[in-house]
């Protein structure tokens, strides 16, 4: 009997979407990144209690607009930072080589 093949995570996705520093990759990578960060944002909101529609009435943007930043789409740091905020987070923009820069 013929063994299977088993890849590493890398190796799939380097067959499927295409390897590291190619376009398609870097815009799954930048997807991945996105979505995280609404997940972060979503499980802190949470953690709070508050509901989408309360969130966005301390910041002033509509639920929607919650969900979607939750789902990881458009997200503008202008508006992140106005949740981490409304959230009482304290984020850093760590920058290789350069010592972390308060974002809130």
């Amino acid at each position: 009997m013929e063994k299977m093949k088993v890849y590493t995570q890398e190796e799939a996705l380097d067959m499927t979407i295409g390897e590291k520093g190619t376009p398609a990759r870097e815009e799954y990578e930048s997807m991945v990144q996105d979505y995280l960060i609404g997940a972060a944002i979503k499980e802190a909101r949470e953690a709070r209690h508050l509901t989408q529609e309360q969130l966005g009435k301390k910041i002033g943007v509509q639920k929607a607009r919650i969900c979607s930043i939750e789902k990881g789409v458009n997200l503008r740091l202008s508006t992140l930072r106005r949740i981490f905020i409304a959230l009482g987070l304290e984020v850093k923009l760590d920058i290789a080589e350069m010592r972390p820069i308060p974002i809130c």
